[in-house]
Formats: C-alpha cells, structure tokens, sequence
C-alpha cells in the first residue's frame, strides 16, 4: 500500500496578492492608453503604483524599491537626473545622515542613559501610562521646536534607551510601541498648531502670498488642536496599545547614585545644546535643521574633538536608511514635476459633489481632496498645488474661503502611505524599526481619522461658525 504525501495548497497572502495586483496594474497603465494621459504621465502613474505597492507590501526590502524606482525611472527617462534623485540633495536626506551622528553620539557617551534615569522613574508602572507620557512630551516639544524631524531625531536615541531599561529589546512590541509614540507623538497632534510642520508653513505662506491673509495662531490652534491634537493623540494612543500590547519590567537605576559627568558627556551636552537652541531659533536666522543637524555631525566626527570613531560611524551609519529616504523624496519630486499632481487634483475639483448648502458633503469632500492629492505630492506639496484653486472651490461650495483654506490641514495630517511624510520615513529609519509598522499604523489612523474626527471635526467647526 503507498504512502501519499499531503501537502497544504499554497496561497498567497493578501499583500504578495496586492502587490502583484498593482504591479500588473502599474504595467498596464505604463504601456496602454487607458488613461486619457499623456505617455509621460501614464509611465509615471504606473511606476508611482507599483513602487508605492511594494513600499507598502514589504514585499522587496524598502531600500531594494528605492534602487528599482532610480533604476526604472532613469532607464524609462521619466524625469531629469535632477528630479529623480532630487531625494540626495534634500535636507530631509542630510537630516538623516546627522539625525544619525547625533543619535551615536548621545549612546555612545553614556548622555541617553542619563537622561533616561532621570524621567523613567516618573513613567514606571503601567504600559499605558508609558505610552501616554512618551506622546505627552512629543506634543509639548511641538509647541517649542518647530521643526518634526529635528524633534524626532532629539527623541529617538532616548527613547531607545528607555525601552531597553523597561526590558524592550530590539525587536519587541514594546519597543516599537514606544519609537511610534514618539514619531507620531511629536508628528501628527502638531499638524494644529502653527508653524510646526513643513505643510503648515507652506499653507501660511501661500495664503499670505495668494490672498494677503495672515492666519493667526490663537484661531489656528483653536480651530485644529481639539480634534486634530488632542483627540487625535489619544487615538494614537489607543492604537499603539491594540497593535503593539506589551507589558514592560519595573524600571530600576542601575546606579544608586548618579555617577559624575564624563568629559565626552559634557561635550556632548554642550553641542546638544547648541543644536536644539539653533533649531528652536531657525525663525530667527533661517537655517534650515538640517543643516545645523549636518554642522553638529561634523564636531562629533572631527578627528581628535569628536565623539563619534571610525568604528563607531561604520557600525551605526548604515546605507539603506539613506536609500530609502532618496528614493520616497524622488518620487515625490518625479509625480510632481510630472504634472500629475496638478491633474489629479484638477479631476478632482471636478468630480467631487461642491454644491451650495450641502456643508458636511463639502466639508468631506475638500477634506478628501487634500487626502488624495498628497499621495501625488507629499504633504508639504497639498497647499502648493490646492490653494490657488481655493477662490474656485470656495465658491462652488458656497463657504467662506478661510474655510475652505483650512481644510487643506485636514487633508495633509491624515495620509494614508508612510511615503507621503518624510519625517515619519526618517524616524523609523533612525530607530531601526521595520517600515512595515509604521505604514500599518498610518492606514489604521487615517481609517480612524476619517470615520471618526472628520465628523467630530464638522461639527466643531460648525459650533466655531466656520461653516
């Protein structure tokens, strides 16, 4: 009597089938005239989807992606050289790179450590309270330093340290827990208050420059922080405790006293100190954080004054993060220069319902048009592309135009893809966390934002008189 050897039917998961559903989707759009697109435009469309597929898929590693977008964009001639890896000469990519230094750095001389045992013990007990007080400080950071990623790359060598001291080690949900609440922490509630983040600043801009409107701070904050800050913040904080539910160890000194400050310590905190102070005072001379994060890397890896060895620099200062951030930064640029951006968002003024005395459909629907365009223009790119058609838009809906302006902040504090927010992309990168985390909790948050505080936000607004 033979044997038969069974063996379970193999099936794809769900991601490897959207992946290979959108690059089948990509392909068809590239080479078919499907769309009523320019070829130029349909290539890059194409591309977009399948790149942006696999960045949220996982299904090659994200560095891999970055290579193929460079590799296909440039053999496809979709852009200038200068557009696609406009990614290596942007400051968010410089950011990284002294992001990185500076995290070094602060492990290396001991300085995480310290401050660490200074707070930890206010934070022991329960995960929740851990959680809630690591979003509680990213939040009042956004009120003093107005730049995110200059925030999250102060947070992260700390928080890392403090998950170690709670028993979280490389890898565990409670590790990751505590680097999003730092990210989305200092990211997201800080879309509300002005000038907190590259969007903000953007849209103040071209409200003074298009309109001669200056938004002030006081109605800013009032109109988003209830919702888009502090509830939204909460909801973070609901979400990091379902997705990665942890239970850390009591937190013990392991000095029962504080030993004295080292040399490399004190060096280390006087150019910490002089980083953060520049960064806190860019309005003043302008010098963009990265920048002072690149001047700061350069002391720490100065021979015979820095911190930070050659061995050191070689084993924490990896290629990938770099990749990475390059390749969703030139795809940004490539969708922009295109065109693209402009004709999505041109379609879509003309296919979502704007009428007259139908406030909540138009209050969705703005907000809806502000979400869709940053998937072809990132974020900061929304005000650009949608505040010239503001007038227009305005008074389809029949709503004041200050409304319809502000509306633009719902649209691009709720993405729906890590790609569309550098700063993000950078602090999974700084703390070495898996993308795939961060771009799961994206998507949870926007559902989440979208069902629940648009609503709330409507009728909010509607109490404020803005609609």
């Amino acid at each position: 009597m033979s044997s038969i050897t069974q063996h379970k039917p193999a099936y794809l998961s769900f991601s490897s089938l959207v992946a290979l559903f959108a690059a089948i989707s990509g392909i068809v759009i590239m080479f078919f005239p499907i769309l009523n697109l320019p070829a130029e435009q349909r290539h890059v469309a194409g591309l977009g989807i399948i790149i942006i597929s696999l960045w949220a898929t996982a299904k090659l590693p994200e560095h891999l992606t970055a290579v193929l977008f460079f590799l296909v964009a440039m053999l496809m001639s979709l852009g200038a050289p200068s557009v696609i890896f406009s990614g290596f000469a942007s400051s968010a990519f410089w950011m990284v790179f002294g992001g990185l230094v500076i995290a070094s750095a602060v492990k290396n001389t001991g300085l995480s450590d310290r401050i660490v045992h200074s707070v930890a013990d206010k934070l022991n007990g329960s995960y929740a309270r851990l959680v809630l007080g690591v979003i509680v400080v990213g939040i009042l950071l956004g009120f003093v330093m107005p730049s995110a990623t200059a925030r999250i790359a102060l947070l992260i060598p700390i928080i890392i340290v403090m998950a170690e001291g709670f028993g979280f080690h490389s890898g565990s949900k409670g590790r990751t827990g505590l680097v999003l609440a730092a990210i989305f922490g200092t990211f997201f509630p800080t879309f509300s208050v002005l000038p907190n983040n590259v969007p903000n600043m953007v849209l103040v801009g071209s409200i003074e420059t298009l309109y001669k409107i200056e938004p002030l701070y006081g109605e800013y904050l009032m109109l988003h922080f209830p919702v888009l800050g502090l509830l939204k913040a909460l909801i973070i904080w609901g979400l990091i405790l379902w997705q990665f539910p942890d239970t850390p160890k009591p937190y013990v000194s392991p000095h029962e006293t504080k030993p004295p400050f080292t040399n490399a310590q004190f060096k280390m905190s006087v150019i910490l100190v002089l980083t953060v102070g520049l960064w806190l005072t860019d309005f003043i001379h302008h010098i963009s954080p990265a920048w002072i994060a690149v001047g700061a890397a350069f002391l720490l890896l100065l021979p015979g004054f820095g911190l930070v060895s050659s061995k050191q620099f070689n084993d924490d200062i990896k290629l990938p993060p770099f990749l990475i951030v390059a390749g969703i930064l030139g795809l940004g640029a490539l969708l922009s220069s295109s065109g693209l951006s402009a004709v999505i968002a041109k379609q879509l003024t003309q296919i979502l319902p704007l009428s007259a005395g139908h406030d909540f459909m138009n209050f969705m629907s703005l907000a809806f048009m502000a979400m869709t365009t940053s998937i072809a223009t990132t974020t900061p790119g929304v005000p650009a592309v949608l505040t010239p058609l503001a007038q227009q838009l305005a008074q389809a809906a029949g709503l004041p135009l200050n409304s319809v302006l502000m509306t633009q902040v719902l649209g691009f504090s709720t993405p729906i893809f890590i790609y569309q927010v550098p700063p993000l992309v950078i602090g999974m990168q700084l703390a070495g966390e898996k993308m795939i985390h961060g771009m799961k909790l994206v998507l949870i948050l926007a559902i989440a934002t979208v069902l629940l505080l648009l609503p709330l936000d409507y009728f909010w607004w509607k109490l404020l008189g803005m609609l």
